[in-house]
């Protein structure tokens, strides 16, 4: 996949898609409405972030493509593509544990939560995609 041309959209789903990390330079979009929330995207080989709202959601480095980007009250899902190995930071309750899996295996490590944000390292290629779930205990 070579990244979303609109740098975002609502796919037929509900979900949403995100990202170019083939772009060499920032790509931005700012009040994209989906689903009564307001979304700004900025996305680039370097970084992808997403905010909801004005407040953080999530943040990759290197750029990813993300697609089916779910958010329910139970949590997260999405997957994420990219050119090599990847942090990804989303935002998640402080008051809450969670099960974090990738493409159906639960991490037991390599994941954090810190103040409302849980970290995960991915190991990625271009062309392949990782499925990541992260949800409430």
């Amino acid at each position: 996949m070579s990244g979303i041309n609109e740098l975002i959209r609502t796919e037929e789903d509900g979900s949403l898609s995100f990202g170019n990390y083939e772009l060499a330079a920032k790509g931005k979009v700012s009040g994209f409405e989906h689903a009564g929330d307001l979304y700004k995207v900025k996305t680039y080989s370097d970084i992808t972030k997403l905010e909801k709202n004005e407040m953080f959601a999530y943040e990759s480095t290197p750029g990813t493509v993300v697609t089916g980007y779910d958010q329910k009250e139970s949590g997260l899902t999405f997957c994420v593509e990219g050119c090599k190995d990847t942090q990804v930071i989303v935002a998640v309750d402080d008051d809450a544990e969670y099960q974090v899996a990738v493409d159906g295996t639960v991490m037991e490590a390599g994941s954090m939560r810190l103040a409302g944000k849980l970290v995960l390292s991915l190991e990625l290629e271009p062309g392949i995609r990782k499925s990541v779930s992260i949800l409430k205990k």
